[in-house]
């Protein structure tokens, strides 16, 4: 039986690529999901072109026709969750629950900006010279080039190209080459609710070929950008070059402080759902876990007790808790890691091991390590897999230092019945997000995301706030 096929959605059309890609499924490497075309340069370029074309017609298109759109787009999101969000499972190796809970906020999203559409404001004021009036305005950019990661293959997509959109820019599109099928069966939603002709452009394949021309191309207005560092860097540079607004969402090495006040049935909890649910593999997993002197051999007994209650097997089986990694490249970058943090004298307390299951993944138990220090390259660098670390701190003070220790500033917790340190560690927190008695990741899709330091770089996104990205401010001056 042939391996079914999708294609690119360019200029109004779908369109096979220069070649295919096969889709892995990491829990059964034997299960192909499907092939997906792989655009070239000129595909890219004609993606490009299109939306380029559609701008001045999408910027002045109706508001309510446009959130009508956006509106009917995250409906039919929302009444296939089931279906996408298992193939989102199949393909990235969420488990089934999360899978689905990842589509439907996906479909929310969309539905938020719907309603943003509506809700645009504005400002008039008066002159200082008399007589005169002042008008601010917000206007779309034009062409906004997104490229999304492989970890949130339906929500990331969905809070950039949804505001994109609603803010009235054309969208080329790029999913991340690991995890094509969610973001392709969105792309057909979004294409087959009406959306107009090269207004939104859906082009599949390498970064290296797909991405860097979309980077590079002066026809392109700006770049939305979430992924790792490196790349991250280099997307920067290539902006900057010549001089295109840019967004990025990077890396995190999430602490979570555990004060001696903290309760220890809520504290655990939030470790294990921080760390170690979806894989790990999100930038907002707290992958420092900063414990007091006071409760720190409770804390670590209990953890390791409730760590070897999680299942971790076949994403889509009922009853898993934590499926494979990504894939192989992945897998090999977590075992590097638990070999350096061996290497560099920390205690492998629990876990680290590759699993076999009754079908040939990627499978790895979550790893914990003790007897960690701050400087050691398992607390400097971002490992993306089900590996937490304990750090030992003497008080609240060194505690609170040793978390704003770290190149990075994405997502902070506590867990503490103190209203005081609270409070004062949501005020001296170098993160963009701060938890307290709540896991690290988990984020409401209405309200800003993002972080400082190494972590983020430009306006926030989601909610209102991603006005500041998808829009340019304009002033006018009006003489009645």
């Amino acid at each position: 039986m042939a391996t079914q096929q999708y294609q690119n959605y360019i200029a109004g059309e779908w369109v096979k690529g220069s070649t295919t890609s096969r889709d892995i499924n990491p829990s059964d490497t034997s299960d192909i999901v499907a092939e997906y075309a792989q655009a070239d340069k000129v595909q890219t370029e004609t993606a490009i072109e299109a939306a380029r074309q559609a701008a001045p017609a999408w910027a002045n298109y109706g508001v309510q026709a446009r959130a009508d759109l956006l509106e009917k787009i995250g409906n039919q999101i929302l009444a296939r969750r089931e279906e996408i969000g298992t193939l989102l499972s199949r393909e990235e190796g969420k488990t089934l629950p999360e899978g689905i809970g990842e589509v439907v906020r996906a479909a929310n999203i969309f539905k938020f900006f719907g309603g943003e559409i509506l809700r645009r404001s504005g400002e008039l004021l008066p002159s200082v010279r008399p007589g005169i009036d002042v008008e601010l305005t917000r206007e779309p950019l034009g062409v906004v080039g997104i490229i999304a990661p492989w970890n949130f293959p339906a929500a990331i997509p969905a809070w950039k190209c949804a505001p994109a959109l609603a803010y009235g820019n054309c969208v080329v599109f790029k999913p991340a080459d690991l995890v094509p099928g969610t973001a392709y069966e969105m792309a057909r939603i979004i294409v087959e609710a009406g959306m107009p002709e090269g207004v939104f452009n859906f082009v599949m394949g390498r970064g290296s070929v797909v991405g860097e021309t979309i980077v590079n191309d002066a026809r392109v207005d700006a770049i939305t950008f979430t992924g790792s560092v490196d790349t991250g860097q280099k997307v920067a540079a290539s902006a900057v070059a010549r001089m295109a607004k840019f967004q990025l969402e990077m890396g995190g090495k999430n602490p979570m402080v555990v004060l001696d006040d903290a309760d220890l049935k809520t504290a655990v909890e939030c470790a294990v759902n921080g760390a170690f649910f979806s894989t790990g593999q999100r930038c907002t997993a707290s992958s420092r876990l900063i414990v007091t002197k006071g409760i720190h051999d409770k804390f670590v007994a209990a953890l390791i007790e409730r760590m070897k209650t999680l299942k971790v097997d076949n994403a889509v089986k009922k009853g898993t808790d934590i499926g494979p990694v990504v894939d192989k490249n992945q897998l090999v970058q977590d075992l590097f890691y638990i070999e350096e943090g061996k290497k560099e004298g920390a205690t492998l307390a629990h876990g680290g091991s590759q699993l076999k299951r009754d079908t040939e993944g990627f499978y790895l138990e979550p790893a914990l390590f003790t007897g960690t220090s701050n400087s050691m390259r398992i607390n400097r660098e971002e490992v993306f897999g089900p590996v937490a670390t304990v750090i030992a701190a003497k008080d609240y003070d060194e505690a609170l230092a040793i978390a704003n220790d770290t190149p990075f500033g994405l997502s902070s917790g506590i867990c503490t019945s103190s209203l005081k340190h609270a409070s004062h560690f949501r005020k001296n927190s170098q993160a963009g997000m701060v938890m307290v008695n709540l896991p690290t990741a988990g984020v409401d899709y209405h309200v800003p995301f993002g972080g400082r330091k190494g972590s983020s770089y430009g306006p926030r996104e989601q909610g209102r706030y991603a006005q500041e990205f998808y829009t340019t401010v304009k002033t006018s001056y009006v003489l009645p």
